[in-house]
């Protein structure tokens, strides 16, 4: 192992000791800093955000489960202060990175996190802590979706949860390949705060009576063969039946906690399919040197495209407060979790 500084034995970090859908069961605990092995790092943590994702983790409701008690966070962003085994572990050494959790180890809501060198990016000087902090998770998501959509040459794309951080993203990244967004939201302040904020062009709110005539209308008229779901439930019923045939739902979340729901005569007569889209496993699939020029590609629209507004910063140990005012009030911005020690 190598290092740059010294390693304390123990420091702080939100440690969640139970998996409870009605309120997360953490608390900040002193822990043991673990040392790094062969392909992993040891990254001194500056912030992390809390988004979507780390609530349905905190909840059990997440794809991944890990074995309790464990420190939550999927990412966040620090300097690698020491490094295990292996070319890329010594290249990160001392560079300050976005990182990401493993599936199985300890995530970023700590002082110090255990990672893979693989789950590293190198950051640019231009990009600021608070940004670098939130590049993985909705940036990342936004920028692999709207990809998808191009490869596919779909015409046009429908969004679900449009007036989330990474709806309002995808919303950018399509003025920028000039393929346009279908944004679906669920109350009428959304409509108008992506039509006023992100001058959004089609928005239909599904709480209206009207909105599967209105989104079938839509969808027809631009060719919008893929959606970009993030709700499920009867939602997912609902995109599918307006959308043409042989369209595809890309779902990446479950915000209702509810399945898919979408009626069979969809799929049989009208050849529309599902799939899933996994950050993770869509980087998996890449090359090396594909992920370098993703990450440089998307580090370049951080301050803009990929921009995240933040409602608050709060420090590790007001983890509760910081919980809470995120679930309160998602579409408000991120709550950026300061981890350095």
């Amino acid at each position: 192992m190598k290092k740059i500084e010294e390693i304390p034995q123990k420091a702080q970090a939100v440690v969640l000791k139970s998996y409870n859908e009605d309120q997360a069961d953490v608390e900040v605990q002193e822990v043991e800093v673990p040392l790094p092995k062969d392909g992993e790092v040891l990254v001194k943590m500056i912030a992390s955000p809390i988004n979507p994702s780390d609530l349905m983790f905190t909840k059990g409701l997440y794809g991944v489960k890990k074995e309790l008690p464990v420190v939550p966070g999927f990412e966040g962003c620090g300097i690698v202060v020491a490094a295990g085994g292996g070319f890329t572990s010594k290249f990160l050494l001392g560079k300050r990175v976005a990182c990401g959790a493993t599936e199985t180890g300890g995530g970023t809501w700590a002082n110090y996190m255990l990672t893979g060198s693989d789950y590293c990016m190198p950051l640019k000087k231009f990009v600021a802590d608070h940004e670098a902090a939130m590049m993985i998770v909705n940036p990342m998501t936004a920028w692999g979706m709207v990809d998808e959509a191009l490869a596919g040459r779909h015409k046009a794309i429908v969004q679900t949860a449009a007036a989330s951080a990474l709806g309002k993203m995808v919303i950018r990244l399509g003025k920028r390949f000039s393929i346009p967004v279908i944004n679906v939201v669920r109350r009428e302040e959304q409509v108008k705060l992506l039509q006023e904020k992100e001058q959004a062009e089609y928005v239909v709110n599904s709480s209206r009576d009207d909105f599967d005539e209105a989104l079938s209308e839509l969808c027809h008229k631009l060719h919008a063969t893929i959606a970009l779901e993030a709700v499920s439930g009867e939602l997912s019923a609902q995109i599918a039946a307006a959308m043409p045939r042989k369209s595809e739902l890309l779902v990446y979340g479950a915000l209702s906690r509810e399945a898919v729901n979408i009626h069979p005569g969809d799929l049989i007569f009208q050849e529309k399919t599902v799939r899933g889209f996994w950050l993770s496993k869509w980087l998996k699939e890449k090359s090396l040197l594909q992920k370098i020029s993703i990450a440089g590609k998307v580090q370049k629209l951080l301050s803009s495209d990929l921009s995240t507004h933040i409602q608050q910063k709060s420090p590790l140990d007001d983890i509760q407060n910081a919980l809470k005012t995120y679930e309160d009030n998602m579409t408000a911005g991120k709550v950026l979790l300061q981890c350095s020690p």
